[in-house]
């Protein structure tokens, strides 16, 4: 039997205006997200996509890029469906040094009055709020109207809000939806259900019970393209702040009221407040950060951070290790252990919930029996483990091992697998800011992560070198309490 919360279907006819609408991102994600939806007949509405440029570009040469963006994924491409999905882009070009000016596109928006207008800044936030300006001052913001904006926002507090505050001017926070694609991941979302809809897990969802809790999120990727922006930013910026503290916060929240968006953010924001802040002592105990150097990636031969980088020198980490603590009621004295990098061995994120052993143990071995494991993987593929111990058949008294008990998401349902940000974007189009950080949250996060990079400075904290293709730094950090050299599942 299916249970299914009773989310109302709040479509409504859109306008989707894409700023940065030939860039690697829109590419890549937003285009084939409404792709996937629309073959599957889930925005049973009249829509338009509104491709806003500055280089020149035919419609011609763009539908030939589209065309290919979403032939990537061959077992939804259809020359047909392409075409008809084609009918519903308009590019309009802006001058080459203002987003002033949207005649064009007022005059297009205009056509449709009935429609909500979605405006998506696939953009640099430095030009967040020049296009928040030029969008009140073309009087194309009304109540219906919704903003969409990426990460990063912000490299601090006090520039987060800043961005925040040039955004302000035009929407009001109801209408803002900053977007993390994590977030809209199956397994992430299965967190709540996973939690709050089965008594074995929330009853032993405490202190009492976890011994620690482990997210990890490896990438095996330098900074490729990004390495102007990732030197200003680093591993702490760039995943930490937003990525690892939103699933710590899933993990950490008391459960909501209801699944009324303020209610979960609420439980969220509470659990952001609660974390424990760094000082000078703590920084240099429950924290580790790192630099990659060459190395071997799959038996290829990969460049250092700084050869990548083009630059003799740098002190930005390209892996972070921290041991977080949530001083509540619900988690005392339970450690958090995150950590993240590039050009690890392989990519994959997952977070492990470490149970604490049985009390006593009557079974007469050697070994120390281990406690219970809930393994929870997000990449690169989706699956949740259970990993008890078992007895091993046959005789010879009680011999007994790890097993693990598997939902594999590609075996147990045979519907396709939905992108991330197909989840997220039709949430744009209904409304639901859900899945959408508030700005109160993302001060929070950021006055957390301050307490880290600040006391990094303050301390003069090196990094730690780590060769390319290892699992990191050698820091005891990075091997007390952690399990992913040995953990049950196939890294």
């Amino acid at each position: 039997m299916d249970y299914k919360v009773g989310q109302k279907e709040n479509f409504r006819a859109f306008n989707l205006i894409v700023f940065g609408g030939t860039g690697d991102l829109a590419f890549r994600k937003i285009y084939p997200a409404l792709y996937h939806r629309f073959i599957e007949g889930k925005s049973k509405v009249d829509f338009s996509i509104f491709v806003v440029h500055r280089k020149e570009l035919n419609k011609e040469n763009f539908l030939n890029l589209l065309s290919k963006s979403l032939a990537v994924s061959k077992d939804s491409f259809d020359e047909k469906k392409v075409a008809e999905f084609s009918l519903h882009f308009t590019l309009i070009q802006t001058t080459e040094n203002s987003f002033k000016g949207f005649k064009a596109l007022s005059e297009e928006i205009n056509k449709n009055t009935n429609r909500q207008s979605i405006y998506y800044y696939s953009t640099p936030s430095s030009v967040f709020g020049e296009l928040s300006s030029a969008l009140k001052e073309s009087k194309l913001i009304d109540t219906y109207s919704k903003v969409v904006v990426e990460k990063p926002l912000g490299h601090d507090l006090k520039s987060s809000n800043e961005i925040n505050d040039t955004i302000l001017t035009a929407f009001e926070e109801s209408q803002i939806y900053r977007i993390d694609h994590y977030l809209g991941k199956e397994t992430v979302q299965n967190l709540m259900v996973l939690r709050f809809a089965n008594n074995l897990f929330e009853r032993a969802w405490n202190s009492e019970n976890i011994d620690n809790v482990q997210i990890t999120v490896a990438e095996s990727l330098g900074v490729e393209t990004r390495a102007g922006y990732y030197d200003k930013s680093g591993a702490l910026r760039d995943m930490v702040q937003n990525h690892l503290l939103q699933l710590l916060c899933l993990i950490a929240m008391e459960p909501p009221v209801s699944l009324d968006a303020d209610n979960v953010r609420d439980e969220k924001l509470k659990a952001l407040k609660a974390l424990r802040f760094f000082n000078n002592k703590t920084i240099l105990t429950d924290t580790a950060k790192g630099q990659y150097t060459r190395g071997k990636i799959n038996g290829k031969e990969v460049n250092s951070y700084l050869e990548d980088l083009g630059k003799y020198d740098s002190s930005t980490e390209t892996f972070a290790a921290i041991k977080a603590y949530v001083d509540n009621w619900r988690w005392k004295n339970v450690p958090f252990y995150l950590r993240t990098g590039k050009r690890m061995p392989k990519r994959y994120s997952d977070i492990v919930i470490n149970f604490k052993p049985v009390k006593h143990d009557i079974f007469p071995t050697k070994d120390k029996m281990p406690g219970n494991k809930l393994i929870i993987r997000l990449q690169p593929e989706e699956r949740i483990e259970l990993v008890q111990m078992t007895k091993i058949p046959g005789p010879g008294g009680y011999r007994y091992k790890p097993i693990s008990l598997k939902l594999d998401y590609m075996d147990s349902f045979n519907e396709r697998f939905p992108e991330a940000y197909e989840r997220l974007i039709i949430d744009v189009i209904r409304g639901n800011q859900t899945l959408f950080m508030r700005h109160d949250e993302l001060s929070a996060a950021w006055k957390w992560t301050e307490s880290i990079f600040k006391n990094w400075e303050a301390v003069k904290m090196k990094n730690e070198l780590y060769t390319a293709g290892s699992w990191g730094p050698g820091s005891n950090l990075m091997h007390n309490g952690m399990d992913w050299f040995n953990d049950t599942s196939d890294k």
